[in-house]
């Protein structure tokens, strides 16, 4: 069974129509969708790096109770570039720093997170990628959990592919862009 509901994010980048869990997120193989152009739907904090009129989108599918699976897709970003990317707390806003830090499924006592055994793609939605030579990249990231009462509200995209080394575990450098994604 799949249940979702339309509802128009609004913000001063844009609207972006996307699925809106409903009261039925625990049903098998749900999907919420989402979609921008930087610079009018999607947050850009940096030109230079995602350009005005790059677009984004972000498909999350909710398997069973223990899974999810999201899939990252860019087009028109900088060619050959290897850019970090992650799940974070909060929606996007005018500010680089609104979406707040990564979404983590096991919330590190120590803010911010830098240790391995939090700030990693088993505990939180990494998506890095690399470009080709046209700016398109895309990412898929499988964790083992579902949301909760607790839900991610953005994916945010960095300036590099994400560290895992302690006291570094979870950096990837400057937020250069960001979608609001309902999660």
């Amino acid at each position: 069974m799949k249940t979702t509901a339309r509802r128009i994010v609004a913000g001063t980048a844009g609207l972006v129509l996307a699925a809106t869990p409903t009261a039925a997120s625990a049903c098998p193989d749900q999907v919420v969708r989402a979609s921008g152009i930087f610079g009018t739907s999607a947050y850009t904090y940096d030109q230079a790096q995602v350009p005005a009129g790059a677009r984004i989108s972000v498909r999350a599918v909710y398997v069973d109770q223990h899974k999810t699976i999201v899939t990252l897709r860019v087009q028109g970003l900088l060619p050959n570039h290897e850019y970090g990317s992650h799940a974070h707390q909060n929606a996007c806003g005018p500010l680089a720093t609104d979406a707040g830090a990564h979404f983590q499924h096991v919330v590190d006592p120590v803010q911010p997170s830098v240790d391995p055994t939090y700030a990693n793609p088993r505990n939180e939605i990494w998506l890095d990628f690399t470009t080709d030579r046209r700016g398109n990249g895309w990412a898929r990231s499988v964790v083992r959990w579902q949301f909760d009462t607790r839900r991610a509200g953005s994916v945010v995209i960095h300036d590099h592919h994400t560290a895992t080394d302690p006291g570094h575990a979870g950096t990837a450098g400057p937020r250069y862009g960001c979608l609001t994604v309902p999660f």
